[in-house]
């Protein structure tokens, strides 16, 4: 249409995410002229699309279109618009522009939301990253589905109004206001925070793979559990989460974002109080673990950021999705790149990985045979990278429990809760230690510069780890870690120093280095 002095021009405002950030897009609606449709700003289909869904909602509600041009721009011209969450915002401006609804407050709000058919609003993805945005512009309000609403709302100094449909939003904008949402955040985090209905006194016996987790929990170090079918591998890493610390509540926000970004969360989940627990399959892409596609996503990575990741049965996972996890894991975080963007998600995330010793499952054990041929074992061990097996700090048996031990009362089996404590003093320490470090909050997390100043031996440590590095075969990679988990269960133990029990016990987690693995 041409613009003129009998066009009506309305700006309504809403949200772009990119990564796991919204960015403002500016709607602009002109109404006047001949009668025709038209949207510039490189929306992509289903953006084109919501014309018809704006079309029959209006419809529906007996609110009638104007008969006359309608040119909708979406600005900044040059960020891609994708997705039907921008139906509702255009529709207001349809409505302020054809002086169907008063259009002096319609600039004052945030709006996002899909339409249906009838005119019901279905909710979006994104949500809290475009309230985070909407508070930071210093909008009046932000009006979006219900049902997501609480999600939103969790963002304080924000009105949030959840809309049912697009008749509530036009009788808002008429003066029938909304009723506001409001959640109180910190009473919300502090009473789901230490709610799991699993428990490590779950769990008969293994008081060696216990104390690995424990570990593992206390310094942030990854680790693979190795031992045949049964023998509890899965059962031992989806109690990881429980020995945990608690979220802090920026973690939980951070956390809750991605998942708000991924659309996860469902309408009464307000906030991810707990650590997330990832658990993809061994037949996952490269793509969906680390994130991307034609419209970016956060992938499994992301999903598990300030939580667990758990690759169960690793060898059965492809090579070349298993190596895309080498950077991410040094980094904490993914780039993904396109030819007109690139996003960035967090990906800081605690890998726990399990696997059987051979194909057969039985190599090593105690009781049951290997039925493998020579050579074969090497092979099965082989589909896992040295460079991924040396960023994985901690490398542990899992040998099955025998019946007198899963027979043993619940009481004789220490609980999550008493394991928890000793890990958060660990962590306490560690936090004390990286305090003029940012973004270091554990020792696995240390860089090699200061693995030197923080895990220093005396000589007979020296000289014990000189002899398992030569005989071991180890890679400088290797000998970092074997520190900073030293360092861990010195921190465990409330010592200084890292002494040569501390040395010896962290040694013994590399088994997967010695040579008697594989020999056939």
């Amino acid at each position: 249409i041409e613009l003129n002095l009998s066009t009506m021009l309305v700006k309504t405002y809403g949200g772009a995410v990119l990564g796991v950030n919204a960015h403002l897009i500016t709607i602009e609606v002109a109404v006047g002229g001949r009668a025709s449709w038209n949207m510039v700003g490189l929306p992509d289909n289903a953006v084109k699309e919501g014309w018809q869904r704006i079309d029959s909602a209006l419809r529906y509600n007996k609110i009638e279109m104007p008969r006359k041009g309608i040119l909708v721009n979406l600005a900044p011209a040059d960020v891609r618009k994708e997705g039907s969450a921008f139906d509702l915002p255009i529709s207001i401006g349809i409505l302020a522009a054809s002086e169907k609804i008063p259009a002096e407050e319609v600039g004052d709000y945030f709006i996002m939301g899909e339409l249906s058919l009838d005119g019901n609003l279905r909710p979006i993805k994104g949500a809290l990253p475009m309230a985070i945005l909407a508070r930071k512009l210093g909008y009046k309000g932000f009006i979006l589905p219900k049902e997501n609403a609480r999600e939103a709302a969790i963002v304080n100094e924000l009105k949030v109004y959840g809309a049912e449909n697009i008749q509530e939003v036009k009788e808002h904008f008429e003066g029938n206001l909304m009723e506001e949402t409001k959640v109180n955040t910190r009473q919300l985090f502090y009473e789901q925070l230490d709610y799991y209905p699993i428990d490590f006194s779950d769990v008969k016996g293994q008081k060696f793979i216990k104390r690995s987790l424990e570990i593992s929990a206390a310094g942030g170090h990854n680790v693979i559990l190795i031992g045949p079918p049964g023998a509890g591998k899965t059962m031992l890493a989806k109690r990881l989460p429980t020995i945990l610390p608690p979220l802090s509540l920026h973690e939980a926000l951070d956390t809750t974002k991605i998942h708000s970004v991924a659309g996860l969360l469902q309408s009464d989940d307000t906030l991810v109080t707990q650590r997330p627990f990832r658990n993809p399959h061994h037949t996952v892409s490269d793509v969906a673990l680390v994130g991307g596609g034609v419209n970016p996503q956060p992938g499994e990575i992301s999903l598990a950021h300030n939580g667990v990741l758990f690759l169960d049965e690793l060898p059965e996972f492809k090579r070349t999705v298993l190596e895309v996890l080498r950077q991410p894991l040094e980094a904490r975080n993914i780039t993904i790149s396109r030819a007109r963007f690139t996003v960035e998600y967090p990906a800081s995330f605690m890998l726990v990985a399990s696997m059987n010793p051979c194909p057969c499952g039985y190599y090593n054990h105690p009781e049951k045979d290997c039925v493998c041929s020579p050579g074969v074992v090497q092979k099965y061990l082989n589909k896992i990278s040295g460079p991924l097996m040396d960023r994985i700090d901690l490398h542990v048996e899992v040998t099955p429990v025998k019946l007198d031990r899963l027979m043993e009362h619940e009481n004789q089996s220490e609980k999550s809760a008493d394991i928890r404590k000793r890990v958060i003093q660990a962590r306490e320490i560690q936090e004390k230690r990286f305090a003029e470090r940012e973004g270091i909050y554990a020792n696995a997390q240390m860089p090699s510069n200061m693995v030197k100043k923080v895990c220093q031996l005396d000589t007979a440590g020296q000289v014990l780890l000189k002899n398992a590095m030569e005989k071991l075969n180890l890679s400088a990679r290797a000998y970092d870690r074997i520190l900073k988990v030293s360092r861990t269960i010195a921190d465990l133990a409330g010592e200084e120093n890292i002494t040569i029990e501390h040395l010896a016990e962290a040694i013994q987690f590399r088994s997967l280095d010695r040579d008697s693995w594989g020999a056939g």
